[in-house]
């Protein structure tokens, strides 16, 4: 009996020492392959940021970024742009998605042939990143933070663009009521004018009128002493008359 709980006992402990030299030698492994540079593949290793962090991002007015692997890092330095604008040209690459925010965009490409996909931010259609990769989903999450930065690169050039507009309009308005006013300022000037005919024009009836209100008084006091005359003289003739 004892030599059976002996024997359960020295397997324990051999399962135990097992486990651990794995342990450590996994842990060796770990360690060597980060010296040497090794890096995991694309969506395994870096997930996206979570939904509390992404809302918090909204509330402090900060772009949320997708964390990009050391491989994604480097392959716009190791031609995929260049690449991608060699395929754009041809008939091979299929456009699933695009995004415009102003003259900035956001696109995710897919070549059949090699079931790869090819996600691109740019501006003004000239190719700005981009990122290639065999992982569907990997590819659609890289896709949508690029249309997230694009909406934060746009935000400065979309209100340059409304204030220029409210500048024009203004000005539009400031030149229509200007030529408002001018057409006003000529009317009350013709009124002012012909106003100041007319005035004048009355004035020179009312002289004329006074005067002919004079001439008329001068004319009648001539016809009165002209009929006067009338009557003595034909009193004085019929004086030497017999009377009836």
């Amino acid at each position: 009996m004892d030599r059976k709980l002996k024997l359960r006992r020295i397997a324990l402990a051999a399962f135990i020492a097992v486990g651990a030299v794995q342990g450590v030698n996994a842990q060796a492994l770990q360690d060597s392959n980060a010296s040497a540079g090794v890096v995991s593949q694309p969506g395994t290793s870096t997930a996206l940021p979570t939904t509390a962090q992404t809302a918090q991002t909204a509330q402090t007015g900060q772009a949320e970024t997708t964390a990009l692997t050391p491989d994604e890092s480097r392959q716009s330095a190791a031609g995929n742009v260049a690449e991608l604008q060699q395929m754009i040209h041809g008939s091979d690459l299929s456009e699933l998605r695009t995004t415009y925010n102003g003259s900035y965009g956001a696109s995710l490409l897919f070549y059949g042939k090699e079931m790869t996909y090819y996600v691109a931010l740019f501006q003004q259609k000239n190719f700005w990143r981009v990122i290639k990769t065999q992982d569907a989903a990997r590819a659609d999450m890289i896709y949508k933070d690029f249309v997230r930065q694009t909406v934060q690169l746009s935000d400065v050039e979309i209100r340059r663009t409304q204030l220029e507009a409210q500048k024009a309009f203004t000005q539009r308005m400031i030149a229509l009521s200007q030529d408002r006013a001018n057409r006003l300022q000529a009317d009350l000037d013709v009124a002012r004018q012909q106003q100041s005919i007319v005035a004048t024009q009355q004035q020179e009836k009312r002289a004329e009128t006074t005067a002919l209100a004079q001439q008329k008084l001068a004319a009648q006091d001539q016809l009165r002493v002209a009929q006067r005359q009338v009557r003595e003289l034909q009193r004085q003739l019929e004086s030497g008359l017999p009377s009836h």
